[in-house]
């Protein structure tokens, strides 16, 4: 075993000088050339009465030498000559005190022997002794010499009740936030099922999770579910290798052994994806044949968007006549039984609603009214032009027709991934995900029927989403939420950014656990990293892939550590090894869908399907089959297109108005048509 890491071998001893004076809080200590003595590393002093454990801030070099002109004259200025004398050369650190036993009384810290810290030093100086067993997640590894000791997260600071919350900072393509994010995750998911199986049965629930990750950027999360590394002999290998997909070297493996995580990538995915226009092709880049029929649509119809339809509105045309009016057919009009002029209704999409409100004006303007249920003809008029629009501005994510699909809301499983892409999305329309998504989870937790206890929600990009020098959005004030009230839920914020001293103050401040990657130095100048000293600061400006400096509530000083890269594929790789296909014509949009739902479904199963169908019709079917997910969805399908035949004769057939036939709400049938 190396001798620096045992505590049979001093590195140094503390001095306590007249002019720098150990105290309460910080000491000095010297060591000799060479030591593995660095900025960031653990330290411990042991003493007959106190043992003093403290992490290393600033470090300076010393000679004799009084000043630069005695060593030219020793070497005759000969910069590559050596002196007549060797000078004695010392190492003079300085230490942030992290814990003292006993901790009372709290006194400076005692000259002594200095000591690197080993796994059981470690483990006191961060005061994970008190739950690293118990609700202990691995972090990574404190490098210690040779050695390495891994730092755990304490699940009730991080997941709740106690604090909750995590944000991570780093420049662009150099910090491995996104990668971070994903091993904490998986390591979080390891930590659930291990403390899952410590409790009885009836408690095992209490440490439910799950995570809901927005992907806001290109294919960055679209591949949880791909290894980055597969055997000699899978079918995958020789792609992997003609693409360049780097394999994880021994050191990570052996990172991952050491912190006692498996090495593979996540078990449990669910991919959501809205619709390109079109609606059958996915607005999403994995739409490799092998992968597309895993990824689930995202769309949604006139009930779902009506609730959150201050989010996709222009602000400007909320003023109180038109909230009062929005208000009116949500509560009085949608999924309710409403007559107009002697014409009855039931609007439950925005068909219907576009019939309802023409019933409506028409009625005004036959009779001379200016108001209909206390609403105003023009008022009317506004809020009819800017709803309707909606499924033209967001074709894909909004459906004119009833059908729609969403998240298994009430049905979330443990330890799963739930992967929302919106990269495709502009800002509005990611908004309305965001803030719907958000506050479905918020209250089916309040309820407790969402599947799980604790959901984490990752966003990146907090500098665009969540800025503190741009207009207030629905997004940033979800986000606050989430922040400044999820963890007595088990709603917890993971963020991530380049900038955190530009992202909006009270999310940052109410995230107990921070992340630093590699930081540059114009955003180590701003006020919120005067807590660190210049050598942390130095170092976290050149911070290599793979180190973060974590803060945590149970860490009194900031803490260098590694991580391994998770063994998922990256999002230009799995571009590189999946590439996505061009959008596909309706009859292979529904050979995709279907595979999905049925493995032996076929392509000719698809063209038999579709061939002869108006594309709108095999859309229609397609969308029912999908949201009725049945055990044979070909048959289902043919089923659909018979309903519509005949529903379609009998309107020919009888003298009933030209509105859509009402189907009673309460016969639990989802197969309505116009």
């Amino acid at each position: 075993m190396d001798v620096y890491t045992t505590q049979e071998k001093v590195i140094g001893r503390v001095v306590a000088t007249e002019r720098k004076p150990s105290t309460a809080y910080s000491f000095s200590f010297r060591t000799e050339m060479p030591s593995h003595v660095g900025i960031g590393t653990l330290v411990a002093v042991y003493t007959e009465n106190v043992k003093v454990y403290g992490v290393v801030v600033e470090g300076v070099g010393y000679t004799d030498l009084n000043s630069a002109l005695h060593d030219f004259l020793g070497t005759q200025g000969d910069p590559a000559a050596e002196g007549a004398t060797r000078r004695p050369e010392i190492h003079l650190y300085t230490a942030a005190v992290l814990r003292v036993e006993p901790e009372e009384p709290l006194q400076p810290v005692p000259v002594g022997p200095v000591y690197l810290a080993d796994d059981a030093a470690v483990t006191k100086a961060l005061r994970m002794d008190e739950f690293a067993e118990v609700s202990g997640i691995p972090c990574g590894l404190y490098p210690n010499g040779e050695h390495q000791s891994p730092v755990y997260l304490d699940w009730d600071f991080l997941l709740g009740p106690e604090s909750a919350h995590l944000n991570i900072s780093g420049v662009s393509g150099l910090a491995t936030k996104t990668s971070a994010i994903e091993f904490l995750i998986g390591s979080i998911f390891h930590s659930a099922e291990r403390r899952q199986a410590m409790v009885q049965d009836s408690e095992r629930d209490r440490y439910s999770v799950a995570v809901v990750c927005f992907n806001v950027k290109g294919p960055d999360l679209l591949f949880l579910d791909q290894p980055t590394e597969v055997p000699h002999d899978h079918p995958l290998a020789p792609v992997y290798a003609a693409k360049g997909v780097p394999p994880l070297d021994p050191e990570m493996h052996a990172m991952y052994e050491r912190m006692n995580l498996p090495c593979e990538p996540f078990k449990r995915v669910e991919l959501y994806a809205p619709f390109r226009p079109d609606g059958y092709n996915l607005n999403t880049l994995r739409t490799h044949p092998d992968l597309v029929n895993s990824v689930k649509p995202l769309s949604w119809g006139l009930r779902q968007v009506m609730e959150y339809a201050e989010v996709v509105l222009n602000r400007d045309d909320l003023d109180a006549k038109a909230d009062a009016l929005i208000q009116y057919l949500a509560q009085r009009v949608i999924d309710q039984k409403t007559e107009v002029g002697g014409q009855s209704f039931v609007v439950r999409n925005f068909g219907d609603l576009h019939n309802w409100f023409d019933a409506v004006t028409a009625y005004m303007e036959e009779t001379g009214k200016e108001q209909f249920a206390t609403h105003h003809y023009q008022t009317i008029r506004k809020v009819k032009n800017r709803l309707l629009n909606l499924t033209t501005r967001y074709a894909g994510l909004l459906t004119d027709r009833e059908t729609s699909h969403d998240l298994p809301w009430g049905e979330f499983r443990d330890r799963t991934a739930y992967v929302v892409d919106v990269a495709g999305l502009d800002a509005e329309a990611q908004d309305l995900v965001f803030t719907r998504v958000v506050s479905q989870l918020r209250q089916q937790l309040e309820a407790g029927k969402l599947g799980v206890k604790h959901v984490v929600v990752f966003v990146d990009e907090l500098n665009k989403y969540a800025a503190a020098d741009t207009r207030d959005t629905y997004l940033r004030q979800t986000l606050l939420d989430i922040s400044e009230r999820g963890r007595y839920l088990g709603l917890v914020l993971f963020s991530a950014q380049q900038f955190r001293s530009q992202v909006h103050k009270r999310i940052v401040g109410n995230s107990a656990t921070s992340i630093y990657g590699r930081m540059d130095m114009d955003e180590l100048s701003q006020p919120g990293y005067q807590g660190l000293t210049g050598a942390v600061k130095e170092k976290l400006s050149t911070l290599s892939k793979g180190q973060l400096m974590l803060r945590h509530p149970h860490f009194n000083q900031p803490i260098f550590v590694k991580f391994p890269r998770p063994n998922v594929l990256r999002g230009a790789d799995g571009i590189a090894v999946f590439p996505p296909q061009e959008p596909q014509p309706i009859h292979e949009a529904v050979f995709q869908h279907m595979r999905g739902l049925d493995e032996n479904f076929s392509r000719a199963d698809a063209r038999e399907l579709v061939d002869g169908l108006d594309e709108s019709e095999a859309v229609r079917a397609l969308h029912l089959t999908l949201l009725k997910r049945p055990p044979d969805p070909k048959t289902q399908f043919r089923q659909l297109i018979r309903r519509k035949a005949e529903i379609t004769e009998i309107k020919k057939t009888t003298a009933e108005p030209a509105f859509r036939p009402v189907v009673d709400p309460d016969d639990g049938d989802p197969f309505n048509f116009e």
